[in-house]
């Protein structure tokens, strides 16, 4: 059925993308438990293993080059050992990190105890806000000189203060001058989270899952009526080019400027852990772009995509070659 999409995924390894947005480390700490403590009615986990895995925007940035393409990271690190970690785990997988701007707050960090395959608790470790003017400026300034070089933008917020007004603004309009310059679009795919949504207007497509959706357009989702009027509402809040809501086993649906609602269904066969599945939607839906699908044929790729890393466990990628086993009815 969408055996006409494979022709984008070879072109995948000819395309960069700029990825800006928070960063994160995924840290996971692996375990067994066999009793409870006698201190208190929770688990003791024995420790098997430990792993540093990239996360936020660093993520997505993972999610590109295991599909075979090429991306560079901006955001920022603190001044500390997992900020060293975190350009370590950059550098092995080959990408530039001149991108990664040194702030005053220390490295985001999330640490997820997982034993018998379930996560037993979730600490982080942050400093969240609009980053000092010098950082700020350090970013735009990279943004500024390189975006010529990309083919699409991703905007990956989590929240933590990197993706500000200020910033948002600075890179459409940076945007705009280089698409004049260099005769080309560069379309600028973000992934928001539901505070201060204003800061996106003028995005090409928005990427929010269901409880965003709702949050961002004052209404809740119960029927496929108030889907539709809610991305409705977001297309035009946002006066963006499509809304692409993501929702979970309902699959995804997209809304494009002048055409209806278009509904994809998931393509899961069995979901064991949705950590990072939207850095996978939005990884493959930029890749789409960047090779020359439309929003649909773009966003049903990304709908393989996610349907393949939530059978997984962790903060986990896709592969091309899996993309491809699923659009060809195989399974890898």
């Amino acid at each position: 059925m969408n055996s006409h999409l494979v022709k984008y995924v070879p072109k995948f390894a000819g395309s960069r993308i700029l990825v800006i947005g928070d960063i994160i480390v995924d840290h996971f700490i692996w375990g067994t438990v066999s009793r409870i403590s006698p201190e208190a009615p929770v688990p003791v986990v024995n420790v098997t293993r430990e792993e540093m895995l990239l996360g936020g925007g660093a993520n997505v940035l993972h999610n590109i080059y295991s599909l075979g393409g090429e991306a560079v990271l901006c955001g920022i690190i603190g001044n500390d050992d997992m900020g060293g970690r975190l350009r370590q785990l950059l550098t092995d997988l080959g990408t530039s990190t001149q991108g990664l701007v040194l702030g005053r707050r220390p490295t985001t960090v999330k640490t997820r105890v997982i034993a018998q395959g379930q996560q037993v608790v979730r600490f982080d470790r942050e400093q969240t806000g609009v980053p000092s003017e010098q950082t700020s400026n350090a970013i735009l300034d990279f943004i500024s000189n390189n975006l010529a070089d990309f083919d699409v933008v991703i905007v990956s917020d989590y929240y933590k203060g990197v993706i500000s007004q200020a910033l948002m603004r600075s890179l459409l309009q940076r945007v705009r001058e280089v698409e004049q310059e260099c005769g080309r679009r560069i379309p600028v795919v973000v992934d928001p989270k539901p505070e201060q949504p204003s800061r996106f207007v003028g995005a090409t497509i928005i990427t929010p899952n269901h409880l965003e959706a709702e949050k961002m357009s004052g209404m809740q989702i119960t029927s496929e009526q108030e889907l539709i009027q809610a991305a409705e509402i977001l297309r035009d809040t946002f006066s963006c080019e499509a809304v692409l809501i993501t929702r979970s086993e309902a699959g995804m649906s997209l809304l494009e400027a002048g055409r209806e609602l278009v509904t994809i269904p998931t393509m899961a066969r069995e979901v064991f852990d949705v950590t990072g599945a939207g850095d996978t939607v939005i990884a493959t839906l930029a890749l789409g772009l960047a090779a020359g699908a439309s929003f649909a044929e773009a966003a049903t790729l990304a709908n393989v995509a996610a349907g393949i890393v939530v059978g997984k466990i962790g903060t986990a990628t896709v592969s091309s070659a899996e993309i491809l086993a699923e659009l060809h009815g195989e399974h890898l």
